[in-house]
């Protein structure tokens, strides 16, 4: 390569540094904004979640109820076993007919109201205790509280205490003559996995599946219609 050429290139290269020298000098004295760097290599570090770690673990809160004694649910079943928490005291219910349904609804009512104005043969009372099918089909258990020599009761509190801690199916002996039920124990004991309990209390749980349907006032609807009362018309 001959002199020549070489300070050629030479005087390039330096006219090349002198024109970016001059370009930021420009940029700073006039307020342009500086030549736009080239984009590094993508990443989504910036938009990651800085929360995750802290907010509480909050579950999906559970909605209303089915509620029926162990043998409705003609499946395998587990009640809670904490029967301090998740097994209520015996509670006050009756049966209303409601415009338009088939079956009677059951309703929770204050006791005082219930013998001041219903005969006992109407009076229902069983206490409740949460209870699921297997993979978490959570309902509330009648359990009953009343006549404990009749042999059903006897065999269905027998059922619903051995099912806090293993998987029973319960069914009627009736068709066979007997007048209790049968109690089957699932072949393996985890054939399901164990339920994975609400967190909510069982009042809140009760509370929500009984919602406007606890009669506490003399004046209640489904009151007036058990003892043929006349509504009025709003």
């Amino acid at each position: 390569m001959s002199n020549g050429t070489k300070k050629s290139k030479i005087r390039l290269v330096n006219e090349s540094k002198v024109e970016a020298a001059t370009n930021i000098i420009e940029a700073e004295t006039t307020g342009a904004a500086p030549p736009i760097q080239k984009p590094g290599k993508f990443s989504l570090d910036k938009f990651k979640s800085k929360r995750s770690a802290t907010v509480a673990n909050v579950g999906t809160l559970q909605g209303a109820l089915a509620h029926h004694n162990i043998s409705g649910a003609k499946d395998f079943v587990r009640l809670h076993p904490d029967e301090e928490n998740y097994w209520s005291a015996e509670l006050c219910f009756v049966a209303v007919p409601i415009q338009g349904m088939k079956r009677d609804r059951l309703h929770l009512i204050d006791e005082d109201l219930a013998l001041q104005y219903l005969p006992g043969g109407k009076i229902l009372r069983f206490s409740l205790a949460l209870a699921s099918k297997p993979h978490d089909v959570f309902f509330l258990c009648q359990v009953p509280t009343q006549n404990p020599d009749n042999p059903w009761n006897v065999s269905n509190l027998q059922a619903c205490h051995e099912s806090k801690g293993a998987w029973v199916q319960v069914t009627s002996r009736k068709a066979e003559g007997a007048e209790s039920y049968k109690i089957d124990y699932a072949r393996d004991s985890d054939a399901f996995p164990e339920p994975k309990w609400p967190a909510q209390s069982l009042d809140e749980l009760i509370a929500t599946t009984f919602n406007g349907r606890m009669i506490d006032r003399e004046d209640h609807p489904a009151l007036l219609r058990l003892i043929g009362a006349k509504q009025s018309v709003s």
